[in-house]
This record gives structure tokens, sequence and C-alpha cells, in this order.
């Protein structure tokens, strides 16, 4: 299996590191080749030093790109050109991954049968969520925090993986695309779920997606994550993307969607919402409930710009 792992970093010189030694410390079949590819998303910081320097111990293995497009999603669809493998592979500049992580979550793709597939993302051993912080059950809010925890048996998705421990087929971007640039961190905003837009796209085209629980990787929940107002701006956040991915081209009678949109989360989605959300005791129920009102908020901002983007063209 010829296998390319995608690394995209912009900032991060420090948790590079640690990062770059956990997956150049991968431990595979002599049958399987592979490759890291780092794509440097045109940091300020000494990442293209460090970055050189594990080429120089990893000659053959490490390679450096260059992306100076801001923008994660830019900097993935250019490690996916830049690519030599079948199998792409990607993992974030701030995790761990344990020494077997490459093996078992490109197991499953040996054969034609799965388009992709999602590893396990757990929290460091010692993490110890807030008393209001759900990290399981219908409430839970730990894809805030990028964990992916589906249990400890595999099984067939029926959701998209998250990007800091997934891998595709190679040919299933060619047939579905790239990631959307629209979507994606980059300076000056924090709009985040390039990766699961992705995975929707795949799982509406029928293809079909594995979780390899035994895949995982350990990331960091740094103390500035742990506070309300991350959680509600992040979830804004994600009701603008969900606008931006749902698409501002879709048209009824002639007219775009969202002014149909606009008027149903303002009268429908977001009275009920907030009446949840008000009306709910349980800290943690409470504050998740919290949160998706502030998503319908990100939902009508975004509706908003398009349409006030679309009266000025």
């Amino acid at each position: 299996m010829n296998t390319t792992v995608i690394l995209c970093t912009y900032n991060r010189c420090a948790s590079l590191k640690t990062a770059l030694d956990s997956v150049v410390s991968q431990v595979l079949p002599q049958s399987v080749e592979w490759e890291l590819l780092v794509v440097d998303n045109n940091s300020t910081d000494a990442t293209r030093e460090v970055i050189q320097d594990y080429v120089s111990r990893h000659p053959g293995l490490v390679r450096y790109v260059f992306e100076g497009r801001q923008g994660k999603s830019n900097a993935l669809n250019r490690g996916i050109h830049e690519a030599k493998g079948d199998i792409l592979a990607f993992v974030d500049d701030d995790v761990v991954a344990e020494p077997d992580w490459l093996q078992n979550l490109i197991a499953p793709l040996r054969d034609a049968e799965f388009a992709g597939v999602g590893g396990r993302i757990v929290a460091p051993v010692d993490f110890a969520p807030p008393r209001w912080l759900a990290l399981e059950g219908p409430h839970s809010l730990a894809g805030v925090l990028a964990l992916y925890d589906k249990g400890r048996e595999g099984a067939e998705l029926k959701e998209p993986p998250f990007g800091t421990n997934m891998a595709f087929r190679k040919d299933v971007f060619g047939k579905l695309g790239l990631f959307h640039p629209d979507i994606g961190p980059r300076p000056g905003s924090e709009i985040r779920g390039e990766d699961t837009e992705f995975g929707r796209r795949v799982l509406a085209a029928g293809e079909r997606l594995w979780y390899a629980p035994s895949a995982v990787i350990h990331h960091p929940v740094p103390e500035s994550r742990l506070r309300k107002e991350y959680f509600l701006r992040f979830m804004y956040d994600q009701g603008r993307a969900s606008i931006r991915e749902n698409g501002s081209s879709a048209r009824a009678w002639g007219m775009p969607r969202l002014y149909f949109t606009l008027p149903k989360i303002i009268l429908t989605v977001l009275p009920g919402r907030a009446a949840s959300w008000v009306l709910t005791f349980d800290p943690l129920r409470r504050f998740q409930r919290k949160t998706m009102v502030w998503m319908a908020l990100g939902q009508i901002a975004e509706i908003q710009r398009f349409i006030t983007g679309e009266a000025r063209t």
C-alpha cells in the first residue's frame, strides 16, 4: 500500500516537533511504502527550520511543501496535489499518534470496499472536563474539542470522521473534489468543518466509511478551550459553516433558497432552541442547548452576509 501522511501546519513549531516524532516513529510492515508530507501554510515562526531538520534526518520519508495561500483547506489541497500515495492519511500538528496508528488506520483500505476510514481521537488520560461539559451521550460536546470516540469496536460510519485522524483513497478526491476553500481555519477566521464537509460529501455520493478504533490519536485539550466562551464561539462558527457547506447556489422559484431559510430560523428554530435552553436546569443539558442557540445565531449571521453580498451584485 502506497501511502502519504499529510500534516498541515501553521505557526506551531513547538507542538509540531512532538507530532512529527510520533509520525516518523510509526511501525509498519515492509510491504507498506509511505511518506510524510508536511505542508507549511506560510508560517512566520521557526516551522520551516523544524521541518527541514526532520527532512535531513529522515531522507526519503519526510518531505517539505510550502503553501503560501493562507487557510487550512488550501494547505490540505496542496498536500493532496503533491502526495505520491494512493492512500492519503491526515493528521494535525498538535497531536501524538500511537506507534501502530497508521498501520491500523489504513488496514481497512486494503480492498475497494471502503473509500475512507476514521480513527479514534482521545483526550489526555488525566483530562477532567468541567461540570458543565458533557463528553458522552446525546448532549455531548466532545466534537468541539476534536475528540472522536465511537467505542472499541470497528463499525461502518454513518457520519464523517475528524480531520486529525482520517484516511481516504486519493481517487475519491478526484471524483468528488477537494476541501472547501471557504471552510476551514485561517488567519482572521476560526470557521472549521472542512473535514466533516468532505466526509458528508463522500457519504452522500454513496461511498462507505469505516471506523477503526485501534488507530489512536492523542489530542491535547488546552486550558484556553475549557471556557464556555470558546464553545459558544465554536458553535456560532459552526452555524456559519453549515450555511456555507449547504451552499448558497440552491434556488427555489428562481430565488436563493436562503431567502426562505432565514425566516424559518428566526421564527421557528431560534425561539424553540432558546426556550429549550432557558427551561433546562441540568447543567450538562443546559449548556449544550445554549450552544445550539449560538449555532442558530451563526446561521442567521451567515445568511445575512450572503443576502447583503447578493444585493451588492
